[in-house]
């Protein structure tokens, strides 16, 4: 991750490529939690070349927004969640050298909702993933 004063989510910082995305899903390692609307399903992996300690991915299902504007808005709403409040799992990841913590999010509702609670369902859901590192 970027220095600690920084709130950027850069190219670095996202899940991209389909062998973390395997290992993350299939790989028996990961750990889930849901904090509804969004479930998070985490694990820790080697750290990859670039260098971050963490790395994200979201995931809106077709069957809950048929229409791409709203997929697109909650992911949105989810990754600038993430970007604010991603400084709760600095501190837990400089406990774990050598290693990168992938998180999926997965949406689990049918509603919209405003930035506001998601932003505390993310929060809520970082803490929680601090605690058990």
């Amino acid at each position: 991750m970027p220095a600690t004063g920084t709130l950027t989510l850069g190219k670095k910082e996202r899940i991209a490529g389909k062998r973390l995305v395997e290992t993350l899903f299939k790989g028996g390692v990961s750990r889930s939690m849901s904090c509804y609307p969004l479930r998070a399903i985490y694990a820790l992996v080697p750290m990859a070349d670039d260098g971050s300690s963490a790395k994200m991915m979201v995931s809106v299902p077709k069957r809950h927004f048929k229409r791409a504007v709203k997929r697109n808005r909650v992911k949105r709403q989810v990754r600038e969640a993430y970007r604010k409040q991603k400084h709760l799992l600095c501190r837990t990841m400089d406990n774990h050298p050598g290693q990168t913590l992938a998180v999926a999010f997965i949406w689990l509702s049918d509603q919209l909702f405003d930035s506001r609670h998601i932003d505390e369902r993310v929060g809520m859901l970082l803490t929680r993933i601090s605690e058990v590192l």
